[in-house]
């Protein structure tokens, strides 16, 4: 990428560059923030490879599968790399065209990608089997070496992962049960929820029943603090209210417990 901001005038490539890390830093979350980022830098070179693909990422991340499309197929003809080749297949099936997604996962383009980038197709025509209710296609389009490798690789947990689901989703659960294991086992960073599905698979629900002692003390205080100025702010106006100075003076309404303790007051003094 910095080979290519080169090719700019040094203040714009500055400008250009501080955008590109605006959208790498927020893409994940706040994708919103990094599309407005990506436009600016569109705008300023548009005819840059790494700023259309950036821009494709960014409307990706926001669902603007259309334009993210039209960003990717410009930076691929720009640079003439079928890196970008699986996403743009995701995005068929973010348009509601998984035909086409199967399509590309059939072109000489794959054979060009390394092992990531053909594991990352797999996924996503494995997904556009899904799209179109092929479960069991799904399933054997996932079913491949990397899948049974005992290797863990980067794409790992992920390839597990969809195997899982799709096996739930069929039906079939004791296999599914069998891979999200498998899936926890590679997923060392926890960029899956498959503990989560395990644990759902198995009928186990997690409360938090950690319970901060320090906290509860707070609220005691707190609790007790309140009654205290309650009691203060009642006193208050009592005095306030029984001031037979005031013109505007009345006697107080006693309480059936008042008049009562008032009573034996009377009778202790007789």
């Amino acid at each position: 990428m910095r080979q290519e901001l080169l090719s700019l005038p040094k203040g714009l490539a500055e400008e250009v560059s501080k955008n590109l890390v605006m959208v790498a830093r927020l893409i994940d979350e706040e994708p919103e923030q990094a599309y407005a980022y990506s436009r600016i830098a569109l705008r300023l070179a548009s005819r840059v490879a790494a700023v259309r693909e950036a821009a494709g990422f960014a409307a990706y991340a926001t669902q603007k599968y259309s334009e993210a499309l039209a960003e990717f197929r410009a930076a691929k003809r720009m640079t003439g790399s079928v890196e970008l080749w699986p996403v743009m297949a995701d995005c068929e099936r973010g348009l509601g065209r998984p035909e086409r997604a199967l399509a590309m996962a059939g072109e000489p383009e794959v054979q060009k990608l390394d092992k990531a980038g053909q594991v990352e197709m797999r996924l996503v025509a494995a997904g556009a089997r899904r799209d179109q209710g092929q479960l069991e296609a799904a399933i054997v389009t996932l079913q491949s070496p990397e899948l049974a490798s005992s290797s863990v690789q980067p794409w790992t947990a992920r390839l597990r992962y969809a195997y899982a689901d799709a096996l739930l989703a069929a039906g079939r659960e004791d296999e599914a049960r069998e891979w999200f294991g498998k899936t926890l086992e590679a997923d060392k960073d926890g960029a899956t929820d498959a503990s989560d599905r395990l644990a759902e698979l198995d009928g186990v629900e997690f409360v938090d029943a950690a319970v901060d002692l320090s906290d509860l003390d707070e609220d005691e205080d707190d609790d007790e603090d309140a009654a205290e100025i309650a009691a203060a702010e009642r006193a208050s106006d009592v005095a306030e209210y029984y001031d037979e100075d005031d013109e505007e003076y009345e006697p107080l309404e006693q309480s059936g417990a008042d008049a009562d303790a008032d009573a034996d007051v009377e009778d202790d003094k007789a």
